[in-house]
């Protein structure tokens, strides 16, 4: 059986990617300055800083609509016998519950599944997918592979301010962050499909530091790691630090992925992170 890969916007993984590898991305949207914006092709992180700088007021994201999916899956089965549609973790979006309302209507044809996470903690999810895909797998298998995945894969990052999460109201269980002192920086990650606090150290170099520890002691305990790092504006030098600190360390290296409008509407510029998973998932 033929599959057809759907995701949407917020895997991180950017238009010439989804086009070579023929992966179709659904654009959230980002309400800013009075109009809506697709994600990526209407709208950039710089964009949206550069906005917020000038005094405008803070953007809002949406999921895109049941209807938008189902045009989708209709253009994918025309040459798939199936979809498989992977989305941002629904306790962050409703992206997958639009997506299941669309799915409705093409009796038992499209699969939806939930990622649980987010950037390219999604984006490598829908990498692996094709993978399987690619080696015949069926979709029951696709899937199972992905929720066990899951259950042992990683997202860790560190933001300039908890305030794009908390105006936007993503802060899950890092709420308890807020207020701290001058100077300290939070290390996040997803976890159950939410954004949870995974501590905090005191300015840039410890951050840093505690994202190439983690990365180590990650690789260390699964016998080696497949990585994806990830950057919104601003973030791009504190990327570098990382990469250089990570050199001689055994990864199977996905690369730089700059994080797209939405998810940088809720991270805010300065933001850093890594995606991990085992090396033999």
């Amino acid at each position: 059986m033929t599959t057809a890969l759907v995701t949407d916007s917020t895997s991180d993984l950017s238009a010439q990617l989804c086009s070579d590898l023929g992966i179709v991305s659904v654009p959230l949207y980002v309400l800013f300055d009075g109009k809506m914006h697709k994600d990526g092709i209407e709208i950039t992180p710089s964009d949206l800083f550069a906005g917020l700088k000038a005094g405008k007021k803070t953007p809002s994201t949406s999921q895109p609509s049941p209807a938008e999916f189902a045009a989708v899956y209709t253009e994918a089965l025309q040459r798939a016998e199936h979809v498989l549609s992977i989305h941002i973790s629904g306790q962050m979006s409703g992206t997958v519950g639009s997506a299941r309302l669309a799915a409705q209507e093409f009796a038992g044809k499209v699969t939806v599944v939930d990622s649980k996470s987010v950037s390219m903690g999604l984006g490598m999810r829908v990498l692996r997918a094709l993978d399987m895909v690619q080696a015949g797998r069926s979709v029951s298998e696709i899937v199972a592979e992905l929720e066990r995945v899951a259950s042992v894969a990683d997202i860790r990052f560190t933001v300039d301010t908890l305030d794009f999460l908390r105006i936007n109201g993503r802060i899950g269980g890092a709420q308890a962050l807020l207020g701290s002192l001058l100077n300290i920086k939070p290390i996040l990650t997803v976890k159950n499909g939410r954004v949870e606090s995974a501590g905090r150290v005191r300015g840039h170099k410890k951050a840093m530091q505690d994202l190439m520890d983690h990365v180590r002691k990650y690789a260390a305990q699964h016998g080696g790691a497949r990585a994806a790092f990830m950057a919104t504006p601003g973030g791009e030098g504190y990327l570098k630090e990382v990469r250089a600190g990570l050199q001689g360390l055994q990864l199977d290296d996905l690369g730089d992925h700059p994080i797209g409008a939405v998810v940088a509407t809720h991270a805010g510029p300065g933001t850093i992170g890594v995606t991990l998973e085992p090396l033999h998932a």
